[in-house]
């Protein structure tokens, strides 16, 4: 017998698909009301949104791969602050060619990965713990003598490779940052990793039953030890990109950078059990918290408002998906 519910029967796509198409729908709506006498309509300030948005969405890009197979990373936020220590360390204090300068940084950032996927698969911590002890260590070795001393790393004016960063591109008339673009080709990797590689299918199965995963075949522990290098290369790439945007090497930065970036991937719906969600609903996640940050800014919100908001969107993102799916919201026909 067929489901007479009213998703099934009119083909409606996942409730959380719904609510975040709607959650996106809904800010723009609010930003076209509260548009700042009319500056939230020009293009600019949708480009600048995009542009904020950057390094955070390449972060939430390597969250929904770890949390689609059931993990959690705390740790990319100090990996942003070791990357970008030691890219702006290549490229300033040792004048490497930028390549190079590009390439230890992402290495940093994969091998910080690597070692979280190795203590989760391997030697079977829990995500939280085995990440939460990575985040220790990455801030640390950023802020030790090894590498920045404590401060921050800088010149001026800045190298080229630093610069180049903040270049933008004319579009159409758009002024797009390079930021964006880096931003929009991490999110085209990461569909298709998980949409069109058996990667992305071992990924899936992982995050819906891990056992049964196992016992289909699937290479359980490689597949984790992959999903959380993934997340340390876009970490790496992150901190480069918030190095070059700040144009220094900050071993402060990335502080509480994961929570803005789970934010986008939660608000999008994908499940923090894992299994279910992707990136297509994190680029909307992400989008939804852009937008609502630009629209606050532009109306004078202070930041403090702007985080309880946040806060408040973040439960209803993960309270309303559960309500529409348990049917709590609607009722099948002939139901009581």
């Amino acid at each position: 017998m067929s489901d007479g519910s009213p998703r099934r029967r009119f083909g409606l796509p996942p409730p959380e698909v719904l609510f975040a198409f709607a959650a996106l729908g809904l800010v723009l709506l609010f930003g076209s009301l509260f548009n700042a006498n009319g500056v939230f309509f020009q293009p600019a300030v949708h480009a600048d949104a995009l542009w904020q948005i950057a390094g955070f969405g390449i972060l939430a890009c390597g969250l929904t791969i770890v949390i689609l197979a059931g993990g959690i990373d705390l740790s990319v936020g100090s990996v942003v602050a070791l990357s970008g220590v030691i890219f702006t360390i290549a490229s300033i204090r040792e004048e490497l060619p930028p390549v190079v300068s590009f390439g230890l940084a992402i290495a940093a950032g994969t091998g910080c990965g690597f070692l979280n996927g190795v203590m989760v698969a391997h030697l079977r911590l829990q995500p939280f713990i085995a990440t939460l002890a990575m985040m220790a260590f990455a801030r640390g070795l950023a802020k030790s003598s090894l590498l920045s001393g404590g401060v921050k790393i800088q010149r001026m004016p800045p190298p080229s490779e630093i610069e180049i960063l903040n270049a933008k591109l004319d579009l159409a008339g758009l002024h797009v940052s390079l930021g964006t673009c880096i931003f929009l080709a991490c999110f085209l990797a990461t569909f298709v990793a998980l949409r069109h590689f058996r990667f992305g299918r071992h990924v899936y199965a992982i995050g819906d039953n891990a056992q049964a995963a196992w016992l289909s075949g699937v290479p359980v522990k490689r597949t984790v030890v992959w999903a959380y290098t993934a997340c340390g290369l876009l970490a790496g790439i992150a901190g480069v990109l918030f190095a070059g945007l700040e144009r220094q090497g900050n071993p402060d930065g990335g502080a509480g950078y994961e929570l803005t970036a789970i934010a986008m991937v939660v608000v999008g719906g994908t499940s923090l059990s894992g299994g279910r969600g992707g990136v297509t609903l994190t680029l909307l996640g992400a989008l939804t918290i852009g937008y609502v940050r630009k629209i606050l800014d532009l109306n004078g919100i202070a930041t403090p408002a702007q985080h309880m908001i946040t806060g408040g969107i973040i439960v209803v993102a993960v309270l309303v998906p559960k309500l529409l799916s348990r049917g709590l919201l609607h009722r099948d026909p002939g139901r009581p």
